[in-house]
């Protein structure tokens, strides 16, 4: 028996989870675990390869084509014996040739009217590769390499994100558990003074009423005791979720999580909007160029190697041939529509110019905005940590009061729930101050 319990013993840390994580390694875990981070991952790694695809069309193609056919055409049939170098003066009709008819070139040569059907087999490979595209491929290969750049930049959005709700998880959980501990103070409190009413009822000093006031007020605090649980629960279950691993317990963070406002330079420098709206600008310039490069020539080089007989592969070096040749083509006229497309190309380019200032004042607008409500709740969590002292203080003025009958029952009920409303105030403001604090940090790069 003992040795079933030792194995048991040693196996339950493989099943629990972490316990008293701490917020540095939850991170580590967030960057490594994180499915929403992979798929970023993934999809930075397919525009990776993306990337390199347009600039492989310098390298050109090489086809390899096996055709095999059977015809009894008349040209199709001198037409394979030519090409496997077979053709003889008798495909021609020499043999009917008489020089003493003197109607000789009206002769139509059987044998090359109605030649028999034959087989015909070509093997060839053939190789292009472009000169001179008019920059396109040049063009190509830019936008795919800052969409690249771009699909690193939306991976670091993403990164940025989780770190956002895993540091805000962090600090929710520590707030849950100091506002726990708050509360089952106040219900030890309400214990306290329930026994006291209760002594007070027995020795006549306090009606029945009393003590079920003190007991409704005390099922309210409890509830909101549970609640609280409850939603620590709920935390710790998308803490999991974030780092994909189960998290039983936390080592506590500061409640107030630290301001960081970045300055104008910081945002246009590193913010990740900003970032990908200038690539953006710089793909709308290659797109341009793509357009441009339709008023400039097409030049292309290929080589085709071959050979060709009435049976597969046979006399292949005796009857091989190649061709090797340059091919340029330009387009003169097209209705206009390459001076269209340039044009809209063009005002493609201005219209991103202007987002990006858009996006420049958007950016620093937002920062504004964050800036103030986070100032402002920092403001609040202040005058409400104030209230909250003193509201503790008028509850135990109040709660001696009672004691000597001076006041009713429900005046202390009163002044108890100020304090449980002060205390959920006190949380939710602080609650949003961690928000405010966090998402200034997304909106630029962080250092590690």
């Amino acid at each position: 028996m003992g040795r079933y319990l030792i194995i048991v013993f040693f196996a339950f840390p493989l099943w629990g989870g972490e316990v008293n994580l701490e917020l540095k390694e939850a991170l580590n875990i967030l960057k490594q675990k994180n499915l929403e981070i992979k798929i970023a991952q993934f999809d930075s790694e397919m525009k990776k390869i993306e990337s390199k695809l347009p600039n492989a069309m310098r390298f050109g193609k090489i086809d390899a084509t096996l055709s095999a056919m059977r015809s009894d055409d008349a040209g199709n049939v001198f037409g394979f014996k030519l090409q496997s170098r077979e053709a003889t003066f008798g495909d021609f009709g020499a043999g009917e040739f008489n020089p003493a008819d003197p109607n000789v070139l009206l002769i139509q040569p059987y044998d090359l009217n109605y030649p028999k059907a034959r087989n015909h087999y070509l093997t060839k490979v053939a190789y292009q590769v472009p000169i001179f595209t008019g920059g396109k491929i040049t063009a190509y290969s830019n936008i795919a390499h800052k969409l690249y750049e771009m699909s690193k930049i939306d991976k670091e959005k993403v990164v940025a994100q989780k770190v956002f709700e895993t540091k805000k998880t962090f600090h929710d959980i520590t707030l849950i558990e100091n506002y726990i501990t708050n509360l089952s103070s106040i219900n030890n409190n309400i214990n306290r003074l329930e026994s006291i009413v209760k002594e007070m009822v027995k020795e006549g000093y306090a009606i029945q009423t009393d003590l079920l006031e003190v007991q409704a007020h005390k099922a309210d605090a409890q509830s909101m005791l549970i609640q609280a649980k409850l939603n620590r629960e709920v935390a710790y279950q998308y803490l999991s979720f974030l780092l994909s691993t189960e998290v039983e317990s936390i080592k506590k963070v500061n409640e107030m999580a630290s301001l960081n406002i970045p300055t104008k330079k910081e945002i246009e420098t590193n913010s990740f909007d900003i970032q990908k709206a200038l690539i953006g600008l710089e793909i709308t310039e290659d797109a341009v160029w793509i357009q441009r490069a339709s008023f400039f020539p097409t030049i292309g080089a290929f080589v085709e190697y071959g050979s060709a007989d009435n049976v597969i592969f046979n006399d292949f070096s005796e009857k091989d041939f190649y061709t090797i040749g340059v091919q340029a083509s330009w387009n003169l006229f097209n209705g206009f529509s390459d001076s269209l497309n340039l044009q809209k190309a063009k005002i493609e380019n201005y219209k991103t110019i202007a987002q990006v200032e858009m996006a420049k004042s958007g950016i620093e607008l937002k920062v504004k905005r964050l800036q103030s409500e986070a100032l402002g709740s920092l403001e609040m969590v202040r005058s409400d940590e104030v209230r909250l002292k003193y509201a503790s203080q008028i509850y135990e003025n109040y709660l001696a009061k009672y004691k000597e009958g001076m006041i009713p029952i429900g005046d202390v009920l009163v002044k108890q729930s100020k304090e449980l409303e002060v205390l959920l105030k006190l949380l939710t403001t602080k609650n949003n101050y961690n928000a405010k604090a966090f998402e200034l940090d997304t909106i630029i790069k962080q250092g590690e």
